[in-house]
């Protein structure tokens, strides 16, 4: 795999934080491979948008400025994958070329601002 340069810090000496960071690295372990395929199940099972008492990963939520303090909520939200088809009847777009594609489309918003709104309508009272 693909090995930083003093990546690899004796166990002891590593904090909690910089643990979960390793972990996380190195998706292909045994630990990482069984964990997310768990909580892929588990996430599935939930509803398209749920609240979780704790962020995922903690560390990455607190170098994103996460606190674990009133006011500061946390949700999962499942967003489709993929890019953007353009809704024409039959592919037929109907003008000049250069608007006549179908597939590579994108989606001017990011997913993480889909996932946003999304709770922002379900939860009016945190917009």
């Amino acid at each position: 795999g693909r090995e930083r340069h003093g990546a690899d810090i004796p166990a002891d000496t590593m904090g909690a934080y910089k643990y979960l960071q390793e972990v996380w690295r190195k998706k292909q372990s045994d630990v990482m491979r069984y964990l997310s395929r768990v909580r892929a199940w588990e996430f599935r099972q939930q509803p398209s948008i749920v609240r979780v008492s704790q962020p995922t990963r903690v560390d990455k939520a607190r170098r994103l400025g996460y606190k674990a303090k009133q006011g500061f909520v946390v949700f999962r939200v499942r967003v489709r994958r993929g890019g953007r088809k353009r809704p024409v009847p039959g592919g037929n777009t109907a003008g000049k070329p250069t608007n006549q594609g179908v597939n590579q489309l994108k989606f001017f918003r990011n997913k993480r601002s889909v996932a946003e709104e999304r709770v922002g309508k379900r939860c009016g009272n945190l917009r």
